[in-house]
């Protein structure tokens, strides 16, 4: 049974919570216009309850599978969500071809453009496996 569908309200505000943002008074309440605080990154995500984080992962997720719907790349968030993404060839059975993995602070970290792609990979915190495990190009999702 899938997951039913995150309103954007709430899902802004689990997200903004969690990565540091702030939703000023002159954005009128515009989501995309929220401000990022680079330096927050993972003390932000610690601080927050499990609940709220759990919804910022679920959230950006979702925001990943409209950007880039499809069957062809798993990414998982372990222990919170996983999702399937991007055109091409479907995933039916089995340990899938392509997967992506990270954790939350570092997906909530590249959904938010503070941490690019090549960091993360480099680094380790994201493992890449499969052809099609490159998410450069969805990224960032806000």
């Amino acid at each position: 049974m899938a997951r039913a569908r995150i309103n954007d309200e709430d899902g802004w505000a689990a997200l903004r919570a969690a990565i540091g943002a702030e939703d000023a008074a002159d954005h009128a309440g515009n989501p995309d216009a929220a401000v990022v605080n680079p330096d927050a990154g993972a003390a932000s995500v610690a601080s927050v309850d499990r609940p709220t984080l759990s919804l910022a992962v679920h959230f950006t997720l979702q925001l990943l599978a409209e950007k880039a719907p499809g069957n062809t790349l798993e990414v998982r968030v372990p222990p919170f969500a996983v999702v399937q993404c991007v055109e091409g060839p479907r995933h039916t059975r089995g340990t899938p071809p392509n997967v992506i993995e990270t954790d939350a602070a570092t997906w909530l970290g590249l959904a938010s453009g503070t941490i690019s792609w090549d960091a993360a990979v480099a680094s380790g915190a994201v493992q890449a496996s499969g052809t099609r495990a490159d998410l450069r190009d969805q990224l960032p999702l806000v």
